[in-house]
This record gives structure tokens, C-alpha cells and sequence, in this order.
């Protein structure tokens, strides 16, 4: 059973301190790519590799059958100062081949040219199917004790500390295509619990697109590019994703989320994660409770706007991972509560009329609020990418005495498909003695042998019973923390194809998730539809989701149908008669800034002390300044330097969460079209750089909070943004303005600019 006190929780408060020691010595802004600056000549003299940057960190030193080794963590590392080949050897040369003279034939016996080759030809590992993007962190779960009477799991007992890695991802793209497309999230958490691993393997969305695992490759085979072409990748807005979710309407209330603006997160640190099915919990009286879990972030749920998710698939389709990354090396550390919904495990497994064992359908939290169980803090980054964040594998059947499964259909086929697909991909069974699957909790499974074997078992006899190796090992009980199943009662049956009758409602919640929403929401909604339709070729898939729309709400379903320019079509079903839910609307709350980012806009010549202030000050407030002047390099060198980290060429508005303007740069020398195409050489010429008034253009145009003092305040002139609309900043003195665009900020974005027609 895990105790209170866990060797992470000296781990990550030295990774705490590592990153604020950083911070301290002057690695203020995050990204830099290397733990020491380089010299501009190449080294020479033979050293040792250089340490993980202070974010940095890998797994914990477990041996394969999960035995602390107490090794550091650069003991697994490679070392030495000199290149060798993969058993040691040192190599004088690698430019170049082993020849029969400088212009001869290349020798067979060039051991080193195939073993370089060869290993770089089998680098890659399969993608994954699906979630083949994506992005990871380590951090720490703190048990708040409040789960103990529905579950005897350990790490859920108050104050304990379990490591845990998480990895975000999207469902269709491959692993090179954008971040911000409108997606599913992936939202998968390994426990490293001292009673084995636990894997919530959960989404960014409550809910499903199918009620049963059967379907799982039409779902995703539609939703993939079109096998002829290969394209579109990574998005939904093509005609065989809207025939399957159009015909199989137990789609709807997935698709509805996804179109609102739940598919396009502003990051992965403001994103809810939810597990989507029921689970059942035992506690330590072998009582039962069904549950949902939850995953709330601390700073709040928040999204881009569809524009703003364009631009930055294309300026940065990184956007997400840099983000995570970013966050962390400056000391933001993301944060979310888990919590459960608890219901009673009644016979009939419904609650207020909503059946839990499907996947499709929410429980409003106003039915069954969320109750907080725990806090996760990720707290460093990963040190090699491959290593861990791609050779990750999560399995839903990876379970710890106290937390079981239910008969959700889709839960059932997942707890085979997962297993499955490790073994595929990783190369054979051992995938979990991999450094970044190893367990905390000690192994003595008797599964021996297998492609990748590293654990070197002993013993002559892997069976059981067994008196050659002493009996071991042997059966545990429920009194020495054996996982039991919960002997759930399995009605007689006929052994059918089939599903119960309460899957059959597909629109109702769907219409409970749209009156949820506010205005500018709904607005948002009808343009994802009216965008998504509109890249479908067949009018048949058009007209079929109009009718699909016309039984989640007619005004919905009107709004769309004028997009695309076609009829209306009557619903189909009676309208359901539903109470809207504030939890499922993004809007209306304050939050925390942590790791935002704010643009300082200035040329060095008008008040470069506020600007040095407002730098100071959004540093001490948790946010990262990033300075953008018409050209790199330092302003005031020879005074209190400040250092430039964006020019006009390299920024976009997409980047910055607000923009505050010290000053506004005259036209840059490199701006014109021949340089840069942000610059529109027709355009009328001004007194400021066209790519300031573009910055500035397309944050407002996205409802960003946007500040002003000074000489500043002629961008805003030039950029046509009136004085006191809402979210535009003007004062005289930097800190004010800074002051009330932070405020701003704790809403996400200036609502008030958007005018919603419904």
C-alpha cells in the first residue's frame, strides 16, 4: 500500500528549485536549446556531454521488474567525451566511409558505416494510429484523502506523492502535422503508483463519437485522409468524415463539441481532460461507487479562435508543444484537480435517467458536481522526445486495487485495443520495460523471453505451482494488496449483437450541450459547421447534416443552412426538453495568468524604462515578456541592456496572449514584399511598419487585450483600434497599462468585441 511520504517528493522540489534557480541567474525566458550558450567556434577540447537544461528531467531509475535502482538519472544516459561505436569503441573518424583509396569502392568491412547506418534506418517506430501527435510532461499527483470512502487506492490516500507522466495529443493528424487543428485532445496520465501503474487514458471531451468498440476503425477510418489522396490531414472538414458522422447520429454530441470551440484549446495547460466512461471504485470495506472522472485546470478552460488556430498551423504549428515546454522552463507550472462524479452502483447503472455505461451521453454537473480528489503538478520536461514521449504506452487494462471497470461496450473493446496496438508498435510484448513504462511496484510476473527482453530473469521454474524455485511466487490476498475484480453480478442473457434501448437517444444531449452555450459560443459553432460542410463536395452529406442540426435546434440548423445556401429541413425528432448546464460554457469566469505571453512592442527609442518595467513586472507576475523591435540584437547596449526576442519579420499576433506598445517603429528596412510578404507593397505608406498594424489588426480582430502608452498610442492610430473599445489599454504610465490589461487577461478575451447575430 503506498505511504505518505514518497521519494518524489524530494524529486520534484529539486526540479522546482533547479527551474528557480534558472530563473534567478537570468534565464528569464524559456527556449533557449541547450543547458550552456555556445561559443562560436567549434569545440575542441574533449569534454563530457552537457547536463539537462533545470526544466528537464527522465525517468525515474526503476530496473525492468520495477526495483529503485538508486542510479542517477545521467547513469542511463550516454557519456564520455569521445564518439564511440555501440559497444565502446572510440572512432577517429565518422565523415567519412572505409575506401578502397580516396576516389576507390566502399569496403564491406566498414563496420562503422553499417552500424551507423543501419540503426539510423530503424530509428523510426511506427506512428501511432491514432494521437500519433503529441506532447509530454513528468510531474506529481498529491492525494487529498477525500476519495478514501469510495476507493482503497493508495495514491489517492491524503498527501501522498505519485509521479506521474502525461501526454496531450490529437486523434487524426500524423506526428508531423499541426498542433491548432480542430480535433479531439488526448489527455493520458501514467501513475507511477507503489501498487503498480495506473493509466487514465482520457480525452479533452467528456464524450464519444461511438457507443462500442466495434466501430472504433469506421470512426477513425473516416476521419483519416481520403485513402486515395492522403488529404486533408489532420482535420474534419471533408466529405468521409461528415458520411459516417451524419448516418451514425450516435455521433452528434462528439461532433458538437468538437465544432465548438472545445476542438481548438489555446493549450494544453488550458484544457479539461475527462475519462470519459464510468468507472467503478471499491474502497476498503469492498463497497462500490460508480464514478467519472474530471481533470480541471487551474488556469481555466480557454480556446483560440478559428482564424487565430489557421495562422498558427501555418506560422507555428508547434504552437501547443512549445507552449507546454515554454511553460514549464519559466516556472509555470500547469496544474489540474482531478475530481470524480459519483453515482450510486445501483443494478440498472442509470443515474437521473441517463444510462453511465454510455459513452455518449454526459451527467450535467448540476446533477452531480464534481468532487476535487486530488492535484497534479507537471513540473519538467521531457529529456529526450523519443525516448519518452513517443515510446510511452498507455493501456486502460494497467489498473490498481481499488479502481476497476465497467460493461461500457467501448471501455470493454478499448481494454483489448490498447494492448494490442503496444505490442504492434513497440516491437513485442516487454514495450513495458521501456525506462518510461517501468513500473514503481516490484514484478515477478514468470512472463519470460519476448523481442526486447532487458529484465534478466533467474530461477528454473516460470510456472506455478512450482517447489524448484521455492514456491515463488506465490497468490496474494486481498489482505496483502492483490487487485481482486469486483464480482459483479452478469445478468443471463441471450447472447446477442445488439444495445440497449437507452443508447438509442442521440440528440438530446446534443441539444443540452447548444443552449449551454453563450451567444458568442453558439456564433463560433455555426461557423465551424458552415466551414466544415462547406469543404464537403457531396450535397447529399450537406442536406443529411442539416437534418442531423434540425433535431439539436432549429436556429442552429437555420444559421448553417444559409452558409451553405441550402433549405432548411424540419426535424425529425420532437425537440428534447433539457436544462441547460453553466459547466459545459468557457465563459464568464476570472482566472490566472500564469504563463501568458506579452508582446512589448518598442524601437528603443521611446521610454525604454518602461518598458524595462513593465518586463520586470510581468516576470514577477508569472507571465513571459517577449520584446518585439523592427530589428534583433539589444537596445541600449552600452546602458540596462534589453535584450530583443521577436522582430516584425519573425512575430505574429498569434503568439501573444496581449500586446503592449511602448512606442510604434517606423517602417523597418526590410519592409517590403520582396522581404517579407506580410508587407503589402500596394498599401498606402505610413508612419508606421505595416507589419505592426497587421500585429495589431489580428489580435483585436481575436479579442486580445491590447495596451498602450506614450508614443504607442500612434500604433493604434495607425492601426484604425479606437481609444476605450473593449480590451484596448491607454494610460500614462506603463505599469497602469500593464495593470489593466493583466485584469483583461483573467478573462481570456475582450468578449465585447465579438457581436453575435443569435
Amino acid at each position: 500500500m503506498s505511504e505518505k511520504k514518497n521519494p518524489v517528493s524530494a524529486a520534484a522540489e529539486k526540479v522546482v528549485e533547479k527551474v528557480q534557480d534558472a530563473v534567478r541567474t537570468g534565464n528569464e525566458i524559456p527556449g533557449a536549446p541547450a543547458a550552456e550558450a555556445p561559443s562560436a567556434e567549434e569545440p575542441t577540447r574533449p569534454r563530457g556531454p552537457l547536463p539537462p537544461k533545470p526544466d528537464q528531467s527522465g525517468p525515474d531509475t526503476y530496473s525492468p521488474t520495477g526495483r529503485p535502482t538508486g542510479a542517477p538519472q545521467s547513469r542511463v544516459a550516454q557519456n564520455g567525451a569521445y564518439l564511440t561505436t555501440a559497444q565502446g569503441a572510440r572512432l577517429y573518424d565518422t565523415d567519412h566511409s572505409l575506401k578502397a583509396g580516396p576516389r576507390g569502392p566502399v569496403l564491406l568491412q566498414d563496420h562503422h558505416l553499417r552500424e551507423k547506418v543501419t540503426h539510423f534506418d530503424h530509428e523510426r517506430i511506427p506512428e501511432r494510429v491514432v494521437h500519433a501527435r503529441g506532447a509530454a510532461a513528468h510531474g506529481v499527483f498529491r492525494g487529498y484523502g477525500a476519495a478514501a470512502g469510495i476507493s482503497k487506492a493508495g495514491f489517492l490516500a491524503e498527501d501522498v506523492e505519485t509521479p506521474v507522466f502525461v501526454r496531450f495529443s490529437t486523434v487524426l493528424g500524423s506526428r508531423g502535422s499541426a498542433d491548432t487543428v480542430r480535433d479531439t485532445r488526448g489527455f493520458a496520465t501514467k501513475f507511477y503508483t507503489d501498487e503498480g501503474v495506473f493509466d487514465l487514458v482520457g480525452n479533452n471531451i467528456p464524450v464519444f463519437f461511438i457507443q462500442d468498440a466495434i466501430k472504433f476503425p469506421d470512426v477513425i477510418h473516416a476521419g483519416k485522409p481520403h485513402p486515395d489522396r492522403e488529404i486533408p490531414q489532420a482535420q474534419s472538414a471533408h466529405d468521409t468524415f461528415w458520411d459516417f458522422v451524419t448516418l451514425h447520429t450516435e455521433a452528434t454530441h462528439h461532433t458538437l463539441w468538437n465544432m465548438s470551440d472545445r476542438g481548438i484549446p489555446r493549450s494544453y495547460r488550458m484544457m479539461e481532460g475527462f475519462g470519459v466512461h464510468t468507472f467503478r471504485l471499491v474502497n476498503a470495506e469492498g463497497d462500490t461507487t460508480l464514478v467519472k472522472f474530471h481533470w480541471k485546470p487551474k488556469l481555466g478552460v480557454h480556446s483560440l479562435v478559428w482564424e487565430e488556430a489557421q495562422i498558427t498551423a501555418g506560422v507555428d504549428p508547434d504552437f501547443h508543444r512549445r507552449d507546454l515546454a515554454d511553460a514549464i522552463e519559466a516556472g509555470a507550472f500547469p496544474q489540474w484537480e482531478l475530481g470524480v462524479q459519483t453515482f450510486p452502483d445501483t443494478e440498472d447503472q442509470m443515474f437521473e435517467g441517463i444510462d453511465l455505461l454510455d459513452p455518449t451521453k454526459i451527467v450535467p454537473e448540476e446533477l452531480a458536481p464534481v468532487r476535487p480528489i486530488g492535484l497534479m503538478t507537471l513540473n519538467a520536461n521531457p529529456s529526450n522526445f523519443f525516448a519518452e514521449t513517443e515510446q510511452v504506452a498507455f493501456h486502460l487494462g494497467h489498473l490498481v486495487p481499488g479502481i476497476d471497470v465497467t460493461d461500457d461496450p467501448l471501455l470493454q473493446g478499448r481494454l483489448f485495443s490498447y494492448l494490442d496496438t503496444q505490442i504492434s508498435r513497440l516491437g513485442g510484448p516487454n514495450f513495458g520495460q521501456l525506462p518510461i513504462n517501468r513500473t514503481h511496484a516490484p514484478v515477478n510476473d514468470m512472463l519470460r523471453d519476448g523481442m526486447h527482453q532487458s529484465a534478466v530473469h533467474r530461477g528454473v521454474a516460470p510456472y506455478r505451482p512450482n517447489s524448484l524455485d521455492g514456491g515463488c511466487p506465490f497468490l496474494a490476498g486481498a489482505d496483502s494488496g492483490a487487485y481482486i475484480e469486483v464480482p459483479a453480478e452478469v445478468p443471463a442473457a441471450r447472447k446477442v449483437r445488439d444495445a440497449p434501448v437507452s443508447f438509442d437517444d442521440h440528440f438530446s444531449q446534443a441539444r443540452l450541450f447548444w443552449l449551454s452555450m453563450t451567444p458568442t459560443e453558439r456564433e463560433h459553432i455555426v461557423a465551424a459547421y458552415t466551414f466544415e460542410l462547406g469543404k464537403c463536395w457531396e450535397a447529399a452529406v450537406k442536406e443529411r447534416a442539416l437534418k442531423v442540426l434540425a433535431n439539436i435546434d432549429p436556429d442552429l440548423c437555420t444559421q448553417v443552412a444559409a452558409g451553405l445556401g441550402l433549405a432548411v429541413p424540419e426535424a425529425t425528432v420532437p425537440l428534447a426538453s433539457v436544462e441547460p448546464s453553466a459547466a459545459l460554457s468557457q465563459l464568464g469566469q476570472d482566472w490566472p495568468v500564469d504563463g501568458r505571453i506579452i508582446g512589448i512592442v518598442t524601437d528603443g527609442a521611446d521610454d525604454l524604462d518602461g518598458v524595462r518595467e513593465v518586463r520586470r513586472a510581468v516576470l514577477d507576475a508569472g507571465m513571459v515578456p517577449l520584446v518585439i523591435a523592427p530589428a534583433g540584437g539589444v537596445l541600449d547596449r552600452d546602458g540596462d541592456p534589453v535584450t530583443v526576442q521577436r522582430t516584425f519579420t519573425t512575430a505574429r499576433s498569434t503568439e501573444f496572449d496581449a500586446i503592449l506598445l511602448a512606442g510604434a517603429p517606423a517602417p523597418a528596412a526590410d519592409g517590403y514584399g520582396a522581404r517579407d510578404a506580410k508587407v503589402d507593397d500596394t498599401a498606402v505608406a505610413t508612419s508606421v511598419d505595416p507589419r505592426l498594424v497587421l500585429m495589431l489588426s489580428e489580435a483585436y480582430r481575436h479579442g486580445k487585450a491590447i495596451g498602450a502608452w506614450g508614443g504607442g498610442v500612434g500604433g493604434l492610430q495607425a492601426a484604425g483600434l479606437p481609444e476605450g473599445s473593449a480590451g484596448v489599454v491607454v494610460g500614462d504610465a506603463a505599469s497602469a497599462v500593464l495593470q489593466a490589461v493583466t485584469r483583461l487577461l483573467g478573462g481570456h478575451r475582450a468578449w465585447g468585441r465579438f457581436s453575435p447575430a443569435l
